[in-house]
């Protein structure tokens, strides 16, 4: 299998961090593309006409997109620990990916507004809009205390990759300020082998 790959990507990084989880890492070649929202690079095309990453490509050629389809099919394949959970438990799991990946949409939407639009062009309201979206998220998250006591399935691997990629992003943010039990618990889930080894750098 290889890995359409961008250091920087936090979907990049939940994919990796469940292969680590799996005991698959081993199994997956990194492919380093270059991916903007402006830019269309040929290498990924050929593989996810959206342009985007990550993309799995399977032995037989076959590309699966995006993280969350990736992130389940390697689950599904994994002969160790499963990630998403059966019956109740994965509705939650996966409402709390869903939140989380809201949150890194917005987040991304904002650092693009911020890096990429020329600043005669940023819209003020755009950036507010989304930095309220990003509040509300981390809102429900520390009311729901995250996730069920202990747990590691798709909802706190994906909670904690956007986490991270705030800290890395925006620490202007402050996230953590008012949200203690959010910062407690990203604290101790970044401590994980599988967070360490998948720290996004520039």
């Amino acid at each position: 299998m290889k890995l359409l790959y961008a250091r920087t990507s936090p979907y990049v990084r939940k994919v990796l961090v469940l292969a680590h989880e799996t005991g698959q890492a081993a199994a997956i070649e990194i492919v380093p593309v270059t991916a903007t929202p402006t830019e269309r690079n040929p290498e990924t095309l050929g593989h996810n006409p959206l342009g985007k990453i990550p993309a799995l490509v399977l032995a037989d050629g076959t590309a699966l997109f995006d993280s969350r389809v990736i992130c389940e099919y390697l689950d599904a394949r994994s002969v160790g620990p499963r990630l998403f959970p059966e019956g109740e438990a994965r509705w939650d799991a996966l409402a709390r990916q869903a939140l989380a990946d809201g949150l890194l949409d917005a987040a991304l939407l904002l650092r693009y507004e911020r890096v990429m639009r020329p600043a005669s062009s940023r819209w003020d309201a755009w950036e507010v809009g989304q930095i309220a979206k990003v509040a509300g998220a981390l809102d429900r998250i520390e009311a729901t205390r995250v996730g069920p006591a202990g747990a590691l399935d798709i909802g706190t691997v994906a909670t904690a990759c956007a986490l991270g990629y705030l800290d890395f992003r925006f620490p202007d943010l402050g996230w953590r300020t008012g949200r203690p039990a959010a910062a407690a618990w990203y604290e101790a889930f970044a401590r994980r082998p599988s967070m360490q080894r998948t720290k996004p750098e520039d």
